[in-house]
């Protein structure tokens, strides 16, 4: 019977015209950061551990809706199934690093370098050339598989919920021991200064206290409304907050990097076609791995969604912390949350119409 409901879910009016709503507000808020750029800069400077105090806010909001919505028994039942764990850790630390090492290197090394600037100085006083400071924030997109608004993606794909929070969990965890050896390796550094409390603080806002107030929440409400009244009403008036949410997000992000983005227009472009060509084969890769493995559609979708999604706050806070904020690689990691959504977005859509090329739970 679950899996009906599921199936039958419909789209609601912001998850039917999200695509538009997404362009709409990427839109509002580099318009908002030009015209009003200390607004900007004042929010931004609001920040614990490089985790900005408004965004934080607004992605707990856009998380809190899809935690209170989870059946802590799907959980435990997607720990008893290894095979898509595996096989987004596989993707993610085994092959999306040196993807995004080869696919960047060769448009922004070699096709694009004859129309990029020259160099930079970055922290230090060094000069670097500006095609191997791209480079650089490329691989610290590639090394910092998604965290929390994966689940969005995941949702909105009809998949397993319970899976993906497992997945995202684990990811986050092993970000926490993998990130700074394998991007100090990449970037060719002796050392690399990683902000650890930058990637705790927000696994703990963006997954764990969400998390921790949705079981609670969801276990006294269906103890004193019914199961009933908590579907039928909460959960109805509850989902358009996380949509929300997620739009007032995109605002603050593009209105803190807007003057950037609008004073560099082409070099975005340029920067925007290998991490798209990135996403994309990242995605058909694990989706084709999980067809081979004969997942199931719910366990498939997100963990091809998983593999090709990018921890874009961490990425940032890192990319300010080694080569500051006006850098050729945090310009590069900015475009990562530019094509993140609507990429992802395209990503669900192929994901849905999909769903027949593989079985469901309870096929044969």
């Amino acid at each position: 019977m679950e899996r009906v409901i599921h199936e039958e879910r419909k789209l609601s009016f912001f998850e039917k015209y999200l695509t538009g709503w997404v362009v709409l507000c990427i839109g509002l808020g580099i318009m908002l950061g030009k015209l009003f750029p200390q607004a900007a800069i004042t929010l931004d400077q609001f920040s614990v551990y490089q985790v900005s105090v408004p965004i934080a806010i607004c992605l707990f909001f856009m998380m809190y809706p899809i935690m209170v919505k989870i059946d802590f028994a799907e959980v435990i039942k997607a720990g008893k199934t290894p095979k898509p764990v595996v096989l987004t850790l596989f993707v993610n630390w085994c092959i999306k690093p040196f993807t995004m090492l080869a696919i960047a290197t060769l448009f922004l090394g070699v096709i694009f370098k004859g129309w990029l600037p020259g160099a930079e100085a970055v922290k230090g006083g060094a000069q670097v050339e500006l095609f191997r400071s791209y480079i650089a924030g490329c691989i610290l997109l590639g090394i910092a598989p998604c965290t929390a608004m994966v689940l969005i993606w995941g949702h909105l794909a009809k998949s397993n919920d319970g899976h993906t929070l497992v997945m995202v969990a684990i990811n986050s965890l092993t970000m926490l021991f993998l990130y700074a050896p394998l991007g100090g390796w990449l970037l060719g550094v002796n050392k690399m200064p990683i902000p650890w409390q930058t990637i705790v603080l927000s696994v703990v806002i963006y997954v764990g206290l969400p998390l921790l107030l949705g079981y609670y929440s969801r276990q006294y409400l269906i103890a004193k409304k019914g199961f009933k009244w908590f579907e039928e009403k909460f959960l109805h008036y509850l989902t358009p907050i996380s949509i929300c949410a997620l739009l007032l997000t995109l605002v603050l992000l593009f209105s803190f990097k807007g003057e950037m983005i609008i004073h560099q227009p082409q070099i975005i472009f340029l920067i925007a076609v290998p991490l798209f060509i990135q996403t994309c084969l990242i995605f058909a890769i694990t989706y084709g791995l999980a067809k081979r493995l004969k997942l199931p559609y719910r366990d498939a979708a997100p963990s091809a969604l998983v593999g090709a999604s990018n921890h874009f706050e961490v990425a940032i806070a890192t990319s300010t912390i080694l080569f500051g904020l006006s850098s050729g690689a945090s310009l590069a990691t900015v475009v990562g949350v530019l094509i993140e959504v609507p990429v992802m977005l395209m990503l669900v859509t192929i994901c849905l119409r999909t769903q027949n090329w593989f079985r469901h739970e309870g096929a044969g």
